[in-house]
């Protein structure tokens, strides 16, 4: 914690459409919030933008691929501010194409941002989490980490990875006060999914039970649910939070 009392959360991939609304809502419920991100150029104007709306997290850069950036950040965090209380993996890319195509490039980049990301951050705040007897690791994989998605093989052995990753180290921290949880949204109105031309995005919508795309702000509800203290006897867990597109 800080010393006015407040938990830290640690955000990756903080700039982008998800990010953008965990920040908002752990903001909101009052914790200490860090933005992870890895462009200053982008983050300089999102930063401007949260600013205008009230909102000021700390800004700590990093690739998240690079264990030793991550090292590097996580070091200067607990510096500057304290023990790292909540740490949301969220930064993620894809690259798809169908597997026959796949170059090993495309292969590496996803596995090292999507999973391997999810070990080096983890592996560095996970002893001080450990000293402090609390702590709540939230990952965010996807639809499409549970089921099957033409042109995905990278990304979706990323994120079903990451759930595989989030069980057992679920259990090994459960009697240190840590909790470590999943989730897996299905198809979100984030930019990057409105600029899918229209008749796709119909298309899409089609197939989702409730009839529409998820909210950003629906996902950050979720992890700020999960991050609570209310939330401690829930770890190991995979919330699937995609309208009824994948029941299982």
């Amino acid at each position: 914690m800080t010393v006015d009392g407040k938990y830290i959360a640690l955000i990756t991939g903080a700039t982008g459409g998800l990010g953008t609304h965990m920040v908002h809502r752990l903001i909101d419920d009052g914790y200490e919030v860090v933005a992870n991100y890895r462009s200053p150029e982008k983050a300089e104007k999102w930063k401007a933008e949260l600013a205008a709306e009230g909102y000021n997290p700390y800004m700590y850069q990093a690739d998240v691929a690079d264990y030793d950036e991550v090292g590097r950040m996580v070091e200067r965090i607990m510096a500057d501010l304290g023990t790292i209380d909540v740490l949301v993996n969220n930064a993620g890319i894809t690259r798809d194409g169908a597997f026959k195509k796949m170059t090993k490039e495309n292969w590496d980049i996803v596995l090292q941002t999507n999973l391997y990301s999810v070990f080096n951050c983890c592996r560095h705040v996970i002893n001080p989490m450990i000293g402090q007897s609390y702590g709540r690791i939230i990952n965010i994989s996807s639809v499409n980490g549970q089921r099957a998605q033409f042109g995905q093989c990278n990304y979706s052995a990323a994120k079903a990875g990451m759930h595989g990753f989030t069980k057992t180290l679920a259990i090994e921290v459960a009697r240190n006060g840590i909790t470590v949880n999943t989730i897996s949204p299905g198809y979100i109105g984030t930019d990057m999914v409105m600029a899918v031309d229209e008749a796709v995005r119909e298309k899409i919508i089609q197939g989702i039970p409730i009839g529409r795309l998820g909210g950003t702000k629906e996902i950050a509800h979720l992890v700020s649910f999960l991050a609570s203290e209310e939330a401690a006897f829930i770890t190991g867990a995979n919330y699937a939070i995609n309208g009824g597109q994948h029941v299982y």
